[in-house]
């Protein structure tokens, strides 16, 4: 199996990556390595422990979050979109609940949309509001504003960022705890990372890794992010946080393993992607998987994660699109081992 360090080399290679992969197996590190330059400008290269913001990866966090709640009985999986925001989004249909908002089967309209056209040439996926506004998660009310409903709610699947805005609404009304406060109090803490949060982006910590709009300009992702995240997006993390995010998830240390079965058991195929989905984590065609991915302008991320624990892989990149050639290749060599 040392043959796997040669691949992961070959890969990384073969893509140019600038970023961070690693692969444990059987619960040891096998490979880790850092390529390319976490500031262009200054010459900064990416380390290992080097800070990569996650993108949608942040989903799962969000759903974490939302399950804790769900066990704690202080929300209910049925408990509705409309008791907690009251007047706030009237688009969003009474009947949404806290369950299809999670498995993406809500029908809101969404604020990014990504099954919209938009031009090929396209950097990330606009903002309908100044990015420099979006800083708590009550900010991000105007941009989910306006969006019409598109399907009724539970008839099908239908990928939502604004839908993992709306449940971090949700548990922040509900806790009277700030969002990003609350992901740490629920997640980041219990599982021990550390090195993992909700960064602002123009002011970000000297081993945060900047975001460029491809892989060789100098131009940044600055003018195309909200300035901090929330429920969709946003965190920064490193890989060894990625990989205790999966060792505590999986053991049962941030839910029950009641309710890591229920966020685990497919609630949708996605023939699209290949793949399934659960409560908040992508799951792979034959279930045997769990996996967080993000993409947008400067960020890309692929963990998988197999059930039984025999494998972990996560590729981060502070490029788009520079994650998955890497973690397909990577894929295709485990499930040949």
């Amino acid at each position: 199996m040392s043959n796997i360090r040669d691949q992961v080399e070959q890969a990384a290679l073969d893509a140019n990556l600038s970023g961070v992969v690693r692969v444990d197996l059987d619960g040891h590190v096998m490979v880790e390595r850092a390529r390319g330059f976490a500031h262009r400008g200054l010459a900064i290269p990416n380390a290992i422990d080097t800070q990569f913001a996650i993108a949608s990866g942040t989903k799962g966090f969000t759903a974490l979050t939302v399950m804790s709640m769900v066990e704690r009985g202080v929300l209910g999986l049925d408990t509705t979109a409309r008791s907690v925001l009251g007047n706030d989004l009237p688009l969003i249909d009474d009947a949404v609940t806290v369950e299809q908002l999670l498995a993406h089967r809500s029908g809101i309209g969404d604020y990014v949309d990504e099954e919209a056209d938009r031009d090929d040439d396209a950097v990330g996926y606009p903002m309908s509001v100044p990015v420099q506004q979006l800083v708590t998660t009550e900010d991000y009310l105007p941009a989910l504003a306006g969006h019409a409903t598109k399907f009724a709610p539970g008839e099908r699947f239908s990928y939502s960022n604004g839908a993992y805005v709306v449940l971090a609404l949700i548990a922040e009304r509900v806790s009277g705890i700030a969002f990003h406060d609350l992901v740490d109090e629920r997640v980041c803490g219990p599982a021990g990372m550390a090195d993992t949060g909700f960064l602002r982006s123009d002011e970000l910590p000297s081993r945060a890794a900047t975001g460029y709009l491809s892989p060789e300009a100098a131009r940044t992702n600055v003018f195309h992010l909200p300035v901090r995240g929330s429920g969709d997006g946003g965190i920064y993390t490193t890989v060894a946080d990625v990989h205790l995010f999966w060792d505590a998830f999986l053991a049962g240390r941030l839910v029950s393993l009641a309710v890591v079965a229920e966020m685990v058991r497919p609630r949708s195929e996605v023939p699209s992607e290949s793949m399934q989905h659960g409560l908040g984590m992508w799951l792979s065609a034959s279930a045997d998987s769990v996996s967080l991915h993000g993409f947008d302008a400067g960020v890309s991320f692929v963990s998988v994660r197999h059930l039984s624990g025999s494998f972990a892989y996560t590729v981060v990149t502070n490029n788009g699109q520079g994650a998955w050639p890497i973690s397909q290749r990577i894929g295709e060599f485990l499930s040949d081992r």
